[in-house]
């Protein structure tokens, strides 16, 4: 009986772990079988130009930012663990993981800072990531990933807001090196970026804001007109004529399925791990390692919860709390085998779930392929991207190309913000409000007085571009204690400054609320210890314009 009590004052350890994978084993069979379905051909084939081309980006970063530790293959080697690993075995393989722009900004961030006191970054990235394990793991077995029910929709449109300036301050740092080699190469290389900008973002908007053609047809533009820039301007650099005259910097690339620095890492791939450190190294590692667990713990349960939104008619259980723990097995990995972590794709696992859904002839989701083939798939042609043919391909690439698709990420995510619709919203013209902006509108009505909304916005605004300038400056690394102190002031301080009605609608929850209800737990109120009862959590409409549509949750995290 004691140990009973005890069992539940520690909130049931491991609780949450055991009942995601309860509850999604008796699928497993029909994760496999769901997938004989002309969707998941499809959905593989968008997912890895999706989640490759960024990645090319972010390798290029961090070949520079690492000094070689960090190059393609880490990278390619990451999402590569990353994809089969959830696709095999996660609770939820709809979510798609990777390697994200601020996994990106951390590693070059600790870099600048441990290089310069001679302690080898592979070896201190690999205690910063094996004790990011440990403390997954603890928050997932006493079952912490409920506490995300904090966050809200501030938090995130921040955050969102934020990344796209990232992306554009790594594109004009990729042309800028360009002018080291010439100032032919440099002018050169920022206008075939500016056309990569041209054609992606405006394939992007063909397919997404204009009524030309069938929808079917729109979609191959928003799907495939970014790849298809890249492929023609990677082919363009070579076209001749006066362009022969310049020298276009290439994505660097090396051996196939071997590490990018050979010199410091003459073990291959497994990091010694004991070597070159001190105690005092291995405890330094500590407070970076909780900065990477809050970021992860952020970064990838929300990618969860975006990549199964109540709009979709989902019928397999969520998981959560397994999922997490997961996370932190294959952050170890990572670690060991000196690679950059992998972590959720934010923009890509919604775009899963969506690439998978089955419309009627009203154009109305019917159904969603839920299934694990996909994303395994995909995984599992990045590893035979790292093959000596696949990098000679890729190494035609040219930097140039790169810094466009980081000027494209950035321009399509920041038209895209929800901080930037509420921006539009505030100076377009009065009697268009409504009409190009019908949610937004319809939130700001229900508002006691509009200089409510303003003050938000700017609020968002604000901590969007406080979360990016942080970046900019030696103490990059930080950035997710500004991600913190959104949700403080999201929790705490935005209460004390709006009133309750005012609030519920400016800063609504950051899912559905059946999700929601799926997230927060608390213990029975008798004595039995059969399961744990879901939280009820109703909200008003948000900004955001949430549907709050009825739906059974056959799943409790």
């Amino acid at each position: 009986m004691a140990m009973s009590t005890l069992w539940k004052r520690l909130g049931r350890p491991g609780y949450g772990i055991v009942h995601d994978i309860r509850n999604r084993l008796p699928y497993l069979k029909s994760d496999y079988t769901d997938a004989w379905n002309y969707r998941v051909v499809a959905s593989t084939t968008f997912l890895l130009f999706a989640n490759i081309l960024p990645e090319l980006s972010f390798s290029l970063d961090q070949f520079v930012g690492t000094n070689n530790s960090y190059g393609l293959n880490e990278v390619l080697m990451s999402s590569a663990i990353g994809g089969c690993a959830f696709g095999l075995f996660s609770g939820q393989p709809l979510n798609v993981v990777g390697v994200t722009g601020p996994v990106s900004v951390i590693s070059t961030t600790i870099y600048d800072l441990v290089h310069p006191m001679g302690t080898p970054f592979l070896q201190f990235m690999c205690w910063v990531y094996l004790w990011s394990a440990l403390f997954h793991w603890i928050i997932a077995f006493f079952n912490g990933v409920k506490w995300l029910g904090i966050v809200t929709s501030y938090s995130c449109n921040s955050f969102g807001f934020f990344i796209n300036f990232v992306y554009l301050t790594k594109a004009i740092q990729i042309l800028s090196d360009q002018f080291h080699v010439s100032v032919a190469s440099g002018f050169a290389s920022v206008v075939v970026s500016l056309l990569m900008v041209f054609f992606g973002v405006g394939a992007h908007l063909f397919g997404s804001s204009t009524h030309f053609l069938r929808p079917w047809m729109r979609k191959i533009f928003l799907d495939y007109g970014t790849p298809a820039a890249v492929v023609f301007f990677t082919g363009f650099v070579h076209f001749g004529g006066y362009l022969n005259n310049v020298k276009f910097q290439n994505l660097p690339t090396t051996t196939s399925f071997q590490p990018t620095d050979k010199v410091n890492r003459p073990h291959g791939w497994f990091i010694h791990f004991w070597e070159g450190v001190t105690v005092g190294d291995v405890f330094l590692a500590v407070p970076f390692a909780l900065l990477v667990t809050f970021l992860f713990y952020f970064d990838h349960n929300v990618s969860a919860i975006m990549s199964q939104p109540l709009k979709y008619p989902l019928k397999k259980p969520a998981s959560f709390h397994w999922d997490f723990a997961l996370l932190g097995i294959t952050t170890g990995v990572c670690g060991l085998i000196g690679i950059p972590a992998c972590n959720a794709l934010v923009p890509q696992s919604p775009l899963h779930t969506e690439s998978l859904a089955v419309y009627n002839d009203d154009g109305e989701i019917v159904d969603v392929v839920e299934q694990r083939v996909s994303n395994t798939a995909q995984g599992a042609i990045t590893f035979f991207l790292m093959s000596g043919p696949m990098l000679v391909v890729l190494g035609l690439v040219p930097q140039a190309v790169l810094a466009g698709l980081f000027f494209v990420m950035g321009i399509i995510g920041i038209h895209e913000s929800i901080v930037t619709d509420k921006i539009r919203y505030i100076f377009t013209q009065k009697q268009f409000k409504a009409r190009d902006f019908p949610m937004i509108d319809h939130a700001v009505s229900q508002l006691s007085d509009y200089r409510w909304f303003l003050l938000y916005v700017v609020l968002e605004a604000l901590m969007g571009l406080a979360e990016y300038a942080i970046t900019v400056t030696p103490g990059a690394i930080g950035f997710p204690l500004v991600l913190l102190v959104s949700l403080v002031l999201a929790r705490w301080v935005w209460p004390r400054i709006f009133n309750p009605s005012d609030l519920a609608v400016l800063d609504g929850p950051v899912c559905d609320p059946a999700i929601m209800r799926a997230l927060k737990l608390k213990q029975e109120s008798d004595e039995s210890e059969s399961d744990m009862e879901l939280v009820s959590a109703e909200s008003a409409p948000s900004v955001e314009g949430l549907k709050h549509r009825k739906r059974e949750v056959e799943t409790k995290v």
